[in-house]
Order: structure tokens, then sequence, then C-alpha cells
């Protein structure tokens, strides 16, 4: 069965670049007697922004299959000291430039990295300003045909990792912020699905937001909070633009709370239980009550 290898990249498809990286894969394949499947995950990725790549990644992994091979080429460091690194995590192996694209895949200790330093798995003339070519796709390629991806070079247990806000909660309040805006302006939080409970409410930018399940929930231009299919909290606005209805951008915090109408309601029905001590006394008074009234009347009577 063929391998797959994934390319996910801010070149866009104006120019060549992505069918350059396809060809070196291609050759290499076709020389080793293999055949590989080509998948693109996206090459609109905004230009220079790598967080919006681990986003792309992060989403899109989960639904390929064991031994998938992706290779991820957003690289504002090119041909500087920055290393080019290939991680093997969650039965899939990743290839591109370590600069915290592979941030979503190195949670936990179920990962192993790779700088690649072999030259006998790259092109033999490396180009310092398109390594997507001539290192990360050929890497991917002797890979995808069997080569151990121990291969590629040393180990490395410091591989670099994005600084994003991946939420703190205290009292049962979940504190994080937007970290992506997508192409319908929906903001994807740092937050997970998970944040959202009963009762819970959402506010960013002073604005408190209702959960819903899904967009149709919501009336035409209504804003929402939901959990996003890649398991993220997300904000969205029906046939509109959360980001512009909330000014909102990269940064801009998330809170999750209970609701404070929630907290009420508990309170009262604290207060509403008695316990039969309670109970017991408060009769205890009533009869003292009645029979001090019945007294007084009797008094008067006489």
């Amino acid at each position: 069965m063929d391998t797959i290898i994934t390319l996910t990249t801010d070149f866009g498809v104006r120019d060549p670049y992505v069918a350059e990286m396809k060809g070196a894969i291609l050759g290499i394949a076709r020389a080793a007697g293999a055949t590989v499947q080509l998948v693109d995950v996206t090459h609109e990725v905004a230009r220079h922004d790598v967080v919006e790549g681990a986003l792309a990644l992060e989403a899109a992994a989960p639904f390929f299959p064991r031994g998938t091979v992706h290779v991820a080429v957003i690289d504002p460091g090119v041909g500087t000291a920055r290393r080019g690194i290939a991680v093997a995590a969650r039965d899939q192996v990743f290839i591109g430039p370590d600069n915290g694209v592979f941030t979503p895949f190195l949670s936990g200790r179920d990962w192993r990295a790779f700088e690649l330093a072999v030259s006998a798995y790259r092109l033999p003339a490396v180009s310092r300003t398109f390594h997507g070519r001539d290192l990360f796709a050929p890497a991917a390629a002797h890979v995808a045909v069997g080569v151990d991806v121990a291969r590629l070079g040393p180990a490395l247990t410091d591989p670099v990792r994005l600084a994003w806000d991946r939420g703190r909660e205290r009292a049962g309040t979940s504190a994080g912020a937007v970290i992506h805006v997508d192409r319908f302006g929906n903001l994807v939080t740092s937050l997970f699905a998970d944040a959202l409970r009963p009762g819970s409410v959402v506010r960013v930018a002073g604005r408190t937001i209702p959960v819903v399940g899904t967009y149709g929930d919501l009336p035409r231009g209504g804003l929402g909070a939901l959990a996003g299919s890649s398991g993220r909290l997300e904000v969205a606005v029906r046939e509109g633009s959360a980001a512009a209805v909330l000014r909102a951008r990269r940064g801009t915090r998330v809170i999750v709370s209970r609701t404070s109408s929630s907290r009420t309601s508990s309170s009262r029905t604290s207060s509403s239980r008695t316990s039969p001590s309670q109970t017991s006394s408060s009769r205890i008074s009533s009869s003292r009550i009645s029979s001090s009234r019945t007294t007084t009347r009797a008094r008067r009577r006489s």
C-alpha cells in the first residue's frame, strides 16, 4: 500500500514551489521502486505564520492513517542556524523546520525527535533559501519508502515549542486567548471544548457570549461560543465574522466561567434545605407563639 505524504505550506499555488517539492519526492520514490500518495493539506497558511501552520496540522493529522508522513514548510528562518527536524509521534512522522510548527505533537512523552543531519537523505545541492524542496521533501520521501526515521540524524530532546497560551484554570474559571482567526472570522482559542460545562458562560472583549451546539443554532448575525471540529473552543457569528464584531485578534483574552445565576440558584437551594433539628425548632417556636396568643386573649376576656 502506498505511503501517504502530506504537504502544509505558506507557498500559495501561484508559484512552482509546491510542484518542485512534489517532484523531489516522486523522483526519490521512483528510484526506490516505490510509489507514494501526495495530499495537500493547505498551501494557504498566512505567510510566515507558524502558529497557523501548527493548528492546520493539529486539525488534519488525526484523520490520516498510521505511517503517514507530514511535511510542513512555514519557514521564515530558512538558511539560518535553525535546525531541520523529524518528529515521530502518534504513529506518524512530521518533517520540517524546528520552529514550533510541530508543537501540537510534542505533548507528553510519547514522541521522538531527530535532527535532519545525514546528507544521504537530502538532495545533492541544498539551497539556503529552499529547504522545503532540498531537505524536508527528500527526507520525507526516504522515510516513506522505508528508511527508519532514526537514521536521519541524531536524537533531539529540545525541539522548539510555541509559547502559545495554553489556558489556566482557577476557582472554576478558565482563562485563555484567541490563537487564530480563520477565513470565516471565527475565533479559535487556546482553550479546549472540555472547558465548557453546563451553565458556563464565555466572555470575550467585554461581551458575554451564549454557548450553542452549532452555527445553525444562532440567528443570522448572532454571536455564540461552541466546540469547534478540532476540539477547541471557538467563537463565531452566524454568516458573519466574530473577529469583526468583537474587534478581536490573536491574543484577545477569553474567559469561561460558571454563570452567576447558577451560583444564586445553588445558594437558594442550599438555604431552602433545613435539617430535622431546624424543622423541629421551628415547630416548637410556632407552638409557643400560638400558646402565647391564646393566653393573652383569655386574660383580655376576664
